[in-house]
């Protein structure tokens, strides 16, 4: 990921219920969830949620699929990765040890059986 990239990730994440909407998508998993429901998640109406979708999808955090009449959005965990892995880059200036816990934190979300919606 470069600059560019991250500062998009960083601006479309820079408002509550996007926030909300991603965090939600994330535990949600692979699977993702229906705009209807994460609507109501979120505690907006529709137009709204399609509007913040819209700006995620933009900044490439979400994706979008159509299942029969109703539309499926999941996170684009590659994405959300590589945001995590921009700002780790280059950890602490030789001193990995600082960022540990960070590292930690990460590993604690992910699968323990290599599936992949941490990757």
């Amino acid at each position: 990921m470069d600059e560019p990239q991250a500062l998009a990730a960083f601006a479309a994440l820079a408002q509550e219920h996007r926030l909300r909407l991603v965090r939600s998508l994330v535990t949600a998993g692979p699977d993702g969830m229906a705009s209807g429901v994460l609507a109501d998640a979120v505690g907006v109406s529709a137009a709204t949620v399609s509007h913040h979708l819209k700006e995620l999808s933009h900044a490439g955090l979400v994706a979008s699929r159509r299942e029969g009449r109703s539309i499926i959005y999941s996170a684009v965990y590659p994405v959300l990765s590589d945001l995590i892995a921009f700002l780790m880059r280059d950890c602490c200036q030789g001193h990995p040890e600082v960022c540990a816990p960070a590292m930690a934190a990460l590993a604690n979300c992910c699968p323990p059986n290599g599936e992949t919606a941490c990757a």
